[in-house]
């Protein structure tokens, strides 16, 4: 029996690792495609009003996170992150909780909390793309999240 458990705990850790690889956002000449192991989302760049960036201790002060919440997020307090602000989010926000973590929400409001590993150049590309409407996205990279270069607990 505890050979079974340890078997299933060891697939179960295998499959979390590959869920942490898998997320990236890729963006096109239209829109952006948000894509996480159980969702693939396209967002067009009409929906976006605006891409800032914010620290995200700024976005979820570590007074305000407790309990199991608190342990996912502490890694990422020190990276900054692009909050793309929409005029309204491409699926309901309750079809969108089930798929993505809640901090992909920083509030109510229709935004979309993206944390990738070059937020500089990802922000740049979104914000030019949004306002040039239909310009070609340079090669089609994937930004990787930056979930996949944390350290292991």
């Amino acid at each position: 029996m505890p050979a079974g458990l340890g078997v299933i705990v060891i697939l179960i850790s295998l499959f979390m690792l590959v869920m942490r690889k898998s997320a990236y956002v890729q963006p096109f000449s239209d829109h952006f495609r948000l894509v996480t192991p159980l969702l693939q989302m396209k967002v067009s760049y009409r929906r976006i009003q605006k891409s800032t960036s914010a620290s995200m201790a700024a976005l979820f002060p570590p007074a305000q996170v407790s309990g199991l919440k608190r342990d996912i997020i502490e890694p990422l307090w020190k990276h900054t992150a692009v909050v793309i602000e929409l005029n309204a989010l491409p699926m309901s926000r309750s079809t969108l909780r089930w798929f993505l973590s809640p901090f992909f929400f920083k509030d109510q409001t229709p935004h979309l909390v993206i944390l990738v590993q070059d937020w500089m150049a990802f922000s740049t590309q979104i914000e030019s793309l949004r306002v040039s409407g239909n310009a070609p996205a340079p090669a089609h990279q994937k930004n990787r999240s930056i979930l996949e270069r944390l350290p292991g607990k």
